[in-house]
């Protein structure tokens, strides 16, 4: 049986030092405290950057524009219950301050020590594209 196909946007907020913001996922959310790119699921007729926009907003209180967001990779992966295919996009340019608004905490993080997160499996592969990009 084939399973449900998930599709997912997250964000690489990329600040002037080159630092990536992640978000630690929440006690009582699914993967509780691993650390993750922001974003979420796409709503019926949303693109990508639609969601992206949405999502910063809601979880981090930040605004950006669909011309600041730069597609850079995807994954594709399987986990028990559901397939996830996740789109992954750079962000160089926002307003306002993120705030952890759904996350439990936030951190900034230079590209090599991205991998000293625990990070749900989907988004490890993410990191080497990150890494070449900065």
């Amino acid at each position: 049986m084939s399973k449900k196909i998930v599709t997912v946007v997250a964000c690489a907020l990329v600040d002037v030092d080159g630092r990536v913001l992640l978000a630690k996922r929440p006690a009582g959310k699914s993967m509780p405290n691993l650390w993750e790119f922001p974003g979420g699921k796409m709503e019926a007729g949303e693109t990508p950057e639609d969601t992206i926009i949405r999502e910063l907003q809601e979880e981090l209180g930040i605004d950006t524009k669909s011309s600041c967001l730069a597609p850079l990779s995807f994954v594709s992966h399987a986990y028990d219950e559901f397939h996830l295919v996740m789109l992954l996009y750079v962000c160089r340019r926002w307003w306002g301050t993120p705030k952890p608004i759904v996350a439990s905490e936030l951190a900034w993080v230079r590209a090599p020590r991205l991998r000293d997160y625990d990070m749900p499996p989907a988004d490890m592969p993410l990191i080497a594209a990150l890494q070449d990009l900065l």
